[in-house]
């Protein structure tokens, strides 16, 4: 009787490895087929260009040429305007009320803070915000470096000359504004919010966050936030880019499908 059963054992062994092999290699020829039916797709995808849905990535995944000599004298001159926006304020927050016919501006460079800093300082003393000093802002020591990098970056592609290297530029100085914009937001919103419980001036529910950008009524304070030459200089590297990266990729050009 035991004999009988061990050999019942090795019998169903037996059919289970010879199942299991024929359920592995019939795995693996699906696999493959999979595998190949993917493989034809890519290459009719990137090599012959039946992407109608999204030209821009097709035209990415296969362009590998050089930029021309135009978008290189452009990158000379993006080069320049990243060390102008070191000797230069990058923006400003204008304060009008009647009591100061010729307004107020603070003036913020890539290093320091300048403007009416000492008369603002005394203003925001009185209704509770923290004096302003550029030692206390990490931002004014990273910022030259940042911009300086830029500058070295913009000539450095000029001796690339890929056009890819531009696009990864682009997108990631594109990330670097978003970024300096919430940090920007977060300051703001911090010197508006956190206030002296103790200041001589104090206005239940009142908040003294300047705007990002634009125009806010603060109190008998008109504010505007906008950028100085500066910014203008860094918004021209922007767009300077990205006219690079539409001319190279030929988006200007409409593609018949």
């Amino acid at each position: 009787f035991q004999c009988i059963a061990l050999i019942s054992v090795v019998l169903c062994i037996k059919k289970c490895k010879a199942t299991l092999e024929f359920l592995l290699q019939e795995v693996l020829f699906r696999l493959h087929g999979v595998l190949e039916l993917t493989y034809q797709k890519q290459n009719n995808f990137y090599q012959k260009g039946q992407s109608n849905f999204c030209p821009f990535l097709n035209s990415f995944f296969m362009k590998s040429s050089k930029i021309s000599m135009v978008s290189k004298v452009i990158l000379l001159v993006v080069s320049i305007l990243f060390i102008g926006s070191l000797f230069v304020p990058m923006w400003q927050i204008e304060l009008e009320a009647p009591q100061y016919p010729e307004g107020l501006v603070l003036k913020l460079h890539a290093n320091k803070i300048g403007g009416d800093v000492e008369i603002i300082n005394g203003l925001n003393h009185y209704i509770g915000m923290a004096t302003l000093h550029t030692e206390n802002f990490f931002e004014f020591t990273a910022l030259p470096y940042i911009f300086g990098g830029f500058a070295i970056i913009s000539l450095l592609l000029i001796f690339v000359a890929k056009i890819k290297a531009v696009l990864a530029f682009f997108i990631f100085y594109i990330l670097f504004v978003v970024l300096a914009a919430i940090d920007f937001y977060r300051w703001n919103y911090e010197y508006g919010h956190n206030l002296d419980p103790n200041a001589a001036i104090k206005v239940p529910g009142m908040a003294y966050q300047p705007p990002l950008i634009g125009y806010k009524q603060l109190l008998n304070f008109g504010a505007y936030s906008i950028p100085d030459i500066g910014g203008w200089f860094l918004i021209a590297c922007g767009l300077l880019l990205f006219f690079i990266v539409f001319k190279e990729y030929n988006l200007f050009t409409k593609k018949k499908i």
